[in-house]
């Protein structure tokens, strides 16, 4: 997450980053993260006196409801003193602009974290017609498959679907790189977790005042 952010807002904002800690991608790692290390996290990105603040977790914020996603942004508000918004949001945002009908989810995680991700996928009332995950558990791990390797899972798992979207799951998957491969091949939109927070980000004007204000 932070080679993309640092490519794609760097000229236009200074992004400073602050690491949750995550060896291992499961439920019960994911909820001592939020609960033991995302605290401290909060305090320690609010002495860079920020604008906006992203949670960059997707299978986190899509561990309960929609609501519990929510919860995690304010409290990071409420934390940091700046806006915040979570990487699933800005997802579903994207997804509320594209309006798929048949869209297909990707994932480098196990089942279980999968499967949260298509419950909060249908709870927006984005029901994929097919979600595939890669079985990875260690976060490293994850950060090691090459966009390659992404490119040929996505098609590995699509010929008998024909999706009018991808979603491309995980801040810490090399999927922007896959991004233009699989749209050009595919022909049809793909959006990925960073991708989409930077997007919102872009979009909001937050990172162009960011800079702005410290020339």
């Amino acid at each position: 997450m932070e080679p993309d952010f640092h490519r794609q807002l760097g000229t236009a904002a200074i992004v400073s980053t602050t690491r949750i800690f995550l060896e291992d991608v499961t439920r019960q790692a994911e909820i001592r993260m939020l609960e033991e290390d995302l605290p401290r996290a909060v305090e320690r990105i609010r002495t860079t006196s920020p604008h906006v603040v992203i949670f960059g977790c997707t299978s986190a914020g899509a561990l309960g409801t929609l609501t519990h996603d929510r919860n995690i942004a304010e409290n990071i508000a409420k934390g940091s003193g700046a806006s915040a918004i979570t990487v699933l949001d800005a997802v579903l945002r994207r997804l509320q602009d594209i309006r798929p009908a048949k869209l297909a989810v990707f994932t480098p995680y196990v089942e279980d974290l999968t499967n949260s991700i298509v419950r909060c996928l249908n709870e927006a009332g984005f029901c994929p017609v097919k979600a595939a995950g890669m079985g990875l558990v260690a976060n490293v791990e994850i950060g090691q498959v090459t966009p390659v390797e992404i490119v040929q899972f996505v098609k590995s798992q699509i010929s008998d679907i024909d999706p009018d979207c991808v979603f491309l799951s995980c801040t810490n998957w090399r999927a922007i790189e896959a991004i233009p491969v699989l749209q050009a091949q595919l022909g049809i939109p793909v959006i990925s977790s960073n991708q989409a927070a930077i997007d919102i980000v872009s979009l909001s004007g937050e990172a162009t005042r960011a800079a702005g204000e410290r020339l």
